[in-house]
């Protein structure tokens, strides 16, 4: 599934680890800039009763990973400017979020206010979005390339998205899904990403494998012999196998 407005317009980003996967000093030092930041190297000492040395040292290390930033200095009279850091929106990012049921309310208000067509038409806006933000930079590629760089579907530079190239030719390869939770209960959004797919590969693609049918994975095959007229297609809902 394709997440909706401005996905891919933010900066470059990169793969950091959850909250909890960080050490128990660089946990405490995030929840400390999140309830109090933005704090400098002393104030994040103070909080945590730890030396101003040891708490540079771990703001250093959040810093490089993208998780806190050097915010505005400030002065208290005379002597050097204090440096403030605070969080940045990655590391913001891995504190409790309750994004899917905001979009499972907005989704299910939108079909029961307008109705399926309603949320069809909300689904093909997202679709031209997407393929609006996409089509420039693959002009005059082949298919293989442009698939390629398709890989960035998501997010850019995604280490979890690959191609596969097998006797059935090729195919794009989801080992992890963003929005899996939302996917999971509404499985008709990632019928975005499939028409979006079709629209800029020029031609039909269908889901193989499916994280809704436990295969841990998505898998969308690329049916190079199977063209679509992407100046008429806009949106459909992909045909889901039915089970045996």
């Amino acid at each position: 599934m394709i997440k909706g407005v401005g996905r891919n317009q933010a900066p470059k980003q990169q793969m950091h680890p959850r909250r909890d996967m960080l050490s128990e000093t660089r946990g405490a030092l995030l929840g400390v800039l999140r309830r109090h930041g933005p704090l400098s190297a002393a104030g994040v000492a103070r909080r945590l009763h730890v030396s101003r040395e040891a708490a540079r040292q771990q703001l250093a290390l959040l810093e490089e990973q993208g998780l806190v930033s050097r915010a505005a200095t400030t002065t208290t009279g005379r002597g050097r400017p204090r440096v403030a850091f605070a969080l940045t929106d990655r590391g913001d990012g891995l504190f409790p979020k309750n994004y899917d049921t905001l979009s499972l309310a907005l989704l299910d208000l939108v079909t029961a206010q307008f109705g399926t067509e309603g949320l069809t038409r909300l689904l093909a806006a997202l679709a031209d979005l997407q393929v609006q933000y996409h089509q420039p930079r693959l002009q005059g590629m082949a298919l293989a390339d442009r698939l390629e760089a398709l890989k960035g579907i998501y997010f850019i530079d995604d280490p979890y998205t690959s191609v596969r190239r097998d006797r059935r030719g090729l195919a794009l390869v989801e080992h992890n899904c963003p929005y899996l939770s939302l996917a999971l209960q509404r499985p008709h959004l990632c019928s975005v990403t499939v028409s979006v797919l079709s629209r800029l590969l020029g031609v039909r693609v269908a889901r193989e494998r499916r994280f809704q049918d436990g295969d841990g994975r998505c898998v969308f095959r690329i049916m190079a012999d199977q063209p679509v007229n992407a100046a008429e297609f806009r949106f459909a809902y992909e045909e889901v196998p039915k089970p045996d």
